[in-house]
């Protein structure tokens, strides 16, 4: 949480500005100031600090005492069981040696939807720097209230939490990525951050001060834009990851470009598909420890995760991550593509394609489908119309709700682990 100089001073100029509210509670600028100096922890700079579970006010005023202190700040994801949290936190350093050399200012958790957490940081400038570009984007005024549901240990949320302080707006926090919370929150607000999958309960809600959502995670269809500039909000979609930061924004629709300062190049991996390389100043420092995850260097300074994108000039087509293809048959299938034409269809709430074992082909493409109503007679003529032979679902399920990561995105490789060990709750879709 590298703001809270920011924070010092906006309490010196603007002391009774709200700066956060969560609910019933809420802290001026300079009572977040003051508690953040009263809670500052007795730690050495450069000392990795997990923050305690619970409140979302009191955890961020433990990050911005962190910051004070310049220790790094951890925070673990509230839904997290004790014993997971303990199993996850014991084999981490007390002390990251080069922090204070490469200003290291935060540390989250990622997973994407895939694998055991692993902890990210990354120095103050690659956030801080940054700022600038995403004001300009989103307009954002110290007189403005900003809404980050969802926790503040992932970094799509403590990075609008960072933004919003550094430009002295009032932070709204939910803790989580509840529908009652998002709903109880929103009209107060005239910017707001999302994954796709929450900005649609916004737009239901026809909020009437809400001027600018912005959207990352997961990509961001049409249908949903043209519904936000109906009601006359901007939408502002990115894509980005953990490692990566802020890699491209489309804040028009008309495809992802740059960020600013940001270099991407698409390194051919089959016909048609480039992986995705950044070189940039907002780039992750890596991970902590020994862990490794799907973030990759060169010498020259490129960067990539792995993120596969359409090989063509002209704006960014991302074509989800390489390890996620379905290899069916001899054909390489991207889950996007097919989830693309499928979400699309009337009904569906959720859709997510997996590949599952097959003796004969490999692995067949299988779509697990959320929402009431929706016919498979239906996904089909879609898929007959839209998508290739070997891109069409072989097989159709339905369930109640998807699982998700605690960012709101569907958790891919955990519905494919449950599928594959019969424990998901699932039926037929007829």
């Amino acid at each position: 949480m590298p703001v809270f100089r920011e924070v010092l001073a906006h309490a010196a100029a603007q002391p009774h500005r709200v700066a956060v509210r969560c609910g019933d509670a809420e802290r001026t600028y300079a009572q977040l100031a003051a508690a953040a100096g009263r809670a500052r922890p007795d730690v050495k700079p450069g000392t990795l600090v997990p923050l305690p579970d619970g409140d979302p006010v009191a955890q961020l005023t433990a990050m911005l005492a962190a910051d004070a202190a310049g220790a790094v700040p951890l925070a673990c994801d509230p839904s997290w069981r004790p014993e997971h949290r303990r199993a996850l936190l014991g084999p981490l350093p007390a002390t990251i040696d080069d922090a204070g050399v490469h200003d290291l200012a935060w540390a989250g958790f990622t997973s994407g939807s895939t694998g055991r957490p692993r902890v990210v940081v990354r120095s103050r400038s690659s956030w801080t720097g940054s700022f600038p570009a995403t004001d300009r984007l989103t307009g954002l005024t110290a007189a403005d209230a900003v809404l980050v549901p969802g926790s503040l240990s992932w970094s799509l949320t403590a990075f609008a939490a960072a933004h919003t302080l550094a430009a002295g707006a009032t932070l709204l926090l939910t803790g989580d990525w509840s529908e009652t919370g998002l709903r109880a929150a929103l009209p107060a607000a005239d910017v707001v951050h999302l994954v796709p999958h929450r900005l649609a309960t916004v737009l239901d809600a026809r909020p009437r001060r809400l001027r600018t959502a912005v959207v990352g995670g997961a990509a961001l269809g049409t249908a949903l834009r043209d519904r936000a500039a109906d009601l006359g909000v901007g939408v502002v979609a990115y894509y980005g990851a953990t490692e990566l930061s802020f890699v491209a924004v489309d804040p028009d629709g008309a495809g992802l470009r740059p960020f600013d300062g940001v270099e991407i190049t698409r390194r051919p991996v089959a016909p048609g598909l480039g992986e995705v390389w950044v070189r940039s100043p907002w780039l992750a420092h890596g991970y902590v420890g020994a862990a490794s995850g799907p973030l990759r260097r060169d010498a020259d300074g490129w960067a990539t995760v792995g993120d596969l994108a359409e090989d063509a000039a002209g704006p960014l087509t991302l074509r989800g991550r390489g390890d996620g293809a379905v290899l069916t048959g001899g054909a390489t299938v991207v889950p996007e593509d097919v989830e693309a034409v499928l979400s699309a269809v009337p009904g569906v709430d959720g859709v997510v394609v997996v590949g599952l074992p097959h003796a004969g082909l490999g692995q067949v493409v299988a779509a697990v489908v959320q929402g009431d109503g929706v016919r498979r007679a239906a996904l089909e003529d879609a898929a007959r119309t839209r998508l290739a032979p070997a891109q069409r679902p072989r097989r159709w399920l339905a369930v109640d709700e998807l699982p998700r990561t605690s960012t709101g995105k569907p958790a891919r490789a955990l519905i494919g682990a449950g599928l594959a060990a019969g424990d998901l709750p699932t039926r037929p879709l007829t």
